[in-house]
């Protein structure tokens, strides 16, 4: 074998970012905006599947809205309008969003092969030096003034600063020695698309709490083409294990409420996925000398519903921001301020997440809750389904000081789209 050579100088940037899901496209565009030189860097090439619910949360959305990111960059953007919830003893409410003009969109469902696609585009087209196909490969050292990232080979990479935004398993974080000996994450999911629905699961969002299946819950998520992405999520206890998932799913799938909801034809699309869903952001260590993570890497998914992806867009946009104010010659001062947001924003959301997750989890709690808000009136659920699609309402009384921001009372996002 030819001899490669010596190592070429690395590549000189301000900030690298490994992971070009929606954490790292967030915090590179972020960065970019503010005259940053930025890389952003993924080992796979785009578009690529991402096993995910492809759910957009409130919170999502405007994270989304504030990169310049619009729903027409998705071929299969679908709006959703509410959710349909079933309660362990087959009580069914259906929950409303508000709709009509300036209300603007609340939720939606984009499948991740399209969104993190769009996202890599919307990062290139705002000037970020994007590069897909190049992977970590482990080398990370840090320096008082700098940190070298190997990408394989030869190639390596100087960077003020390196956010980290490669996922649940985030390599980045092993390398800088942050990662917890059997860390599997609080949630287990699972997920398949499914074709030919025809059931009222074709234009309507359902959350079905299965009693065998609490703590956690199965879904369907409606896309355009009578298609849905369908799944379940349960919460690790220690003790569970789902042995046969193709018995589960065939389980699922055959179980009345279920099929009338997609309709007797419906069929899963190729093979099911499963992946980890790590929740403990009240826990995460957040950053290492100039390392600072985001996203799954941060551990800073929603505890109480699994969602990910508006807290990855915030966090990774709070990282850049604390580079952006502090500076590169302060690595400390920089952590401290990423810290500092992440506590403001998430940290008694997902308290008190966790606690309303505690309710849900069992069959009691999660009857009584569907069976009350069954006895609501219409502004009632429209508050509720509110305060279920948008994240921060939830805290409101733990963090008071997000009183004047009145979330109940702000509309949607696009409202003029």
């Amino acid at each position: 074998m030819d001899d490669p050579g010596p190592p070429s100088a690395p590549t000189v940037t301000d900030v690298l970012v490994v992971g070009a899901g929606p954490a790292g496209v967030a915090a590179a565009v972020t960065l970019r905006a503010s005259g940053r030189d930025v890389m952003l860097v993924d080992k796979a090439s785009f578009p690529r599947d991402k096993c995910c619910g492809d759910g957009l949360t409130t919170l999502a959305l405007r994270e989304l809205e504030a990169l310049g990111f619009e729903p027409s960059m998705v071929r299969d953007w679908q709006v959703i309008d509410g959710a349909v919830l079933r309660s362990p003893s087959g009580r069914q409410v259906t929950v409303r969003l508000p709709t009509g003009a300036g209300a603007g969109t609340y939720a939606a469902v984009a499948p991740r092969r399209q969104l993190d696609a769009a996202l890599v585009d919307l990062a290139s087209a705002a000037g970020v030096d994007v590069r897909t196909g190049h992977g970590f490969d482990g080398r990370l050292d840090q320096h008082h003034d700098h940190a070298v990232v190997g990408l394989g080979g030869h190639e390596a990479v100087a960077a003020r600063y390196v956010i980290a935004a490669d996922g649940m398993w985030s390599p980045v974080r092993r390398a800088a020695g942050l990662t917890e000996a059997g860390y599997l994450g609080e949630w287990h999911a699972f997920r398949a698309y499914a074709r030919g629905v025809t059931g009222p699961a074709a234009e309507q969002l359902h959350v079905w709490f299965e009693p065998d299946l609490l703590p956690g819950y199965a879904w369907s998520f409606p896309l355009p083409n009578g298609r849905v992405n369908i799944g379940f999520g349960v919460l690790r206890d220690g003790s569970r294990r789902i042995q046969d998932m193709k018995q589960q799913w065939a389980d699922l799938l055959d179980r009345p409420h279920i099929r009338a909801a997609i309709g007797a034809h419906a069929a899963l699309e190729d093979r099911h996925t499963a992946w980890p869903i790590p929740a403990r952001i009240d826990r995460a260590t957040l950053s290492a000398g100039r390392v600072l993570l985001v996203g799954d890497a941060a551990a800073a998914t929603d505890v109480m519903t699994g969602e990910g992806i508006g807290q990855a867009l915030l966090t990774g946009r709070l990282a850049a921001e604390a580079v952006v104010a502090v500076g590169a010659v302060d690595p400390a001062a920089a952590r401290r301020h990423y810290g500092r947001a992440v506590r403001h924003h998430l940290v008694a959301d997902h308290r008190m997440s966790a606690a309303l997750g505690r309710v849900l989890a069992h069959e009691r709690g999660a009857r009584g809750a569907i069976g009350l808000l069954d006895r609501c009136g219409d502004w009632s659920r429209r508050s509720f389904a509110r305060w279920m699609f948008e994240d921060e309402p939830r805290a409101l009384l733990l963090t008071p000081g997000r009183w004047h921001r009145r979330p109940l009372a702000r509309p949607g996002v696009w409202v003029d789209g």
